[in-house]
């Protein structure tokens, strides 16, 4: 009798610890976005409607920049939501801090300290996404997935609007092969990254996921009413524009259709396909792809400097300061250029 109990014990203690595995414990790195906020809502909060199970957010690092006024102005605020209405746990560092989680998601709007933070996590061997902008400049876009590399640790980065329903039904083919796509977003300045790292990336990221990697040249100019233009041409011959504009859409021009992309649909869908790779460790989107379309839009900083000169064989244009870095990425070389 007394056996009989005893193992019902350990199972129920078995099924216990197995169900408690399952939550994945995040850790987050620089509190000053919204981002910080809505994606911890739709994990810890079960009753949300876009409530996405298999993690809950515990622990985060409090970090902002003070040249940023979008950054230091915020940051309190959403500190103060993390730790009072989540019960988020502050870690003075971000060594400390993957000590006690199982991934991470470094949330800075600067995408400045976005290397430095990497290097932590990546050392440390937790699978890791990285909102957008990745990095502060292409350089460290690169070395961040050189080092993942390196360490075999799996890295993500992506903006939201990569995973809108209908964008996600062109690239799966719904409009046939596409020829020809036009994306806008809004596409806000800040001095301390190129042009569309900054908000301009939701667009290009669009644009990027029905594309797909293959641009081979770019060229910047303006539209008629003076707002950012950006076109690539593929190595077949498609052709990819981005525009400035009001708001978040496109359209994609196929082998067997056209129809609209690039819509927001709410962050629920981007937090789904991290958690995906926190679980698996399966990245969900190749770096060269994402490595490409920080170059593209490198590329468009570099087209202007040029006074709007088509900028062909970009990659190796705007990487001129990283050669090294470069030739160890033999692989995002084949594919891409």
């Amino acid at each position: 009798m007394h056996t009989k109990r005893f193992l019902w014990v350990a199972l129920a203690i078995t099924l216990a610890t197995s169900t408690q595995a399952k939550d994945i414990r995040i850790g987050m790195v620089g509190l000053d976005t919204s981002h910080v906020t809505a994606f911890t809502r739709v994990l810890n909060d079960k009753t949300d409607k876009n409530h996405v199970a298999g993690a809950q957010m515990v622990a985060a690092v409090k970090d902002s920049s003070p040249d940023i006024e979008s950054s230091y102005t915020r940051v309190e605020k959403y500190t103060t939501e993390l730790t009072g209405k989540w019960g988020v746990k502050l870690y003075p560092t971000v060594a400390e801090l993957c000590q006690h989680v199982d991934a991470v998601m470094i949330e800075n709007v600067d995408g400045r300290p976005h290397l430095k933070h990497a290097i932590d996590v990546i050392k440390a061997g937790k699978p890791l996404y990285i909102d957008k902008p990745l990095a502060g400049t292409l350089e460290d876009c690169v070395k961040i997935y050189q080092l993942a590399k390196e360490h075999k640790v799996p890295v993500f980065s992506s903006s939201s609007l990569r995973y809108a329903k209908n964008t996600q039904a062109a690239r799966a083919g719904d409009y046939g092969k596409v020829l020809r796509c036009e994306t806008f977003s809004p596409a806000h300045l800040e001095p301390h990254h190129p042009d569309l790292f900054w908000y301009g990336i939701h667009g290009v990221e669009s644009l990027f996921t029905v594309m797909g990697p293959g641009c081979v040249s770019v060229k910047r100019g303006t539209t008629d009413d003076g707002k950012i233009e950006v076109t690539g041409t593929w190595k077949d011959g498609r052709v990819g524009i981005f525009r400035e504009g009001k708001g978040y859409g496109g359209t994609a021009k196929g082998t067997k259709g056209e129809g609209p992309v690039g819509v927001y649909d709410g962050y629920a869908p981007l937090v789904v396909e991290a958690i995906k790779m926190f679980q698996s460790g399966k990245v969900p989107v190749d770096s060269r792809e994402t490595i490409e379309l920080f170059a593209f839009m490198a590329a468009a900083d570099e087209s202007k400097r040029r006074d709007g000169k088509r900028i062909n064989k970009f990659y190796y244009i705007v990487c001129r300061e990283v050669p090294d870095i470069v030739r160890k990425l033999s692989d995002l070389e084949q594919t891409v250029w």
